[in-house]
């Protein structure tokens, strides 16, 4: 998804520097959507991360054992917390991208 991205946003700051139709404007809103979509499930998937880090946390003060799938389970929210900043951030970087287009078009390009 990382790479997908910053390959669709360098598209659109070509688009950006030539001329830009209500096509481009469209599309742009659609993908924004779509990335989104993308935004809210990674969140969804980090907040569940961060509720089983903790509760083997929990259960790793009883039980020793529980320790290993705490460890296993903090690395990945580490890296799913990086990567939903990733998209967070790209997704409003996009939304700039979007209000610029946007008078770009109503300025006549």
């Amino acid at each position: 998804m990382r790479k997908y991205m910053e390959e669709y946003t360098e598209e659109v700051l070509t688009k950006l520097k030539g001329k830009v139709t209500k096509e481009d404007l469209e599309e742009l809103k659609l993908k924004i959507t779509y990335f989104q979509h993308e935004r809210l499930i990674h969140l969804l998937v980090t907040i569940a991360f961060a509720i089983f880090t903790v509760i083997f946390l929990c259960l790793g003060m009883i039980s020793y054992v529980f320790l290993i799938p705490f460890t296993s389970f903090i690395i990945f929210l580490i890296f799913y917390i990086l990567h939903y900043f990733f998209l967070e951030n790209h997704v409003q970087y996009l939304y700039r991208l979007y209000d610029e287009m946007k008078a770009k078009l109503k300025g006549g390009n």
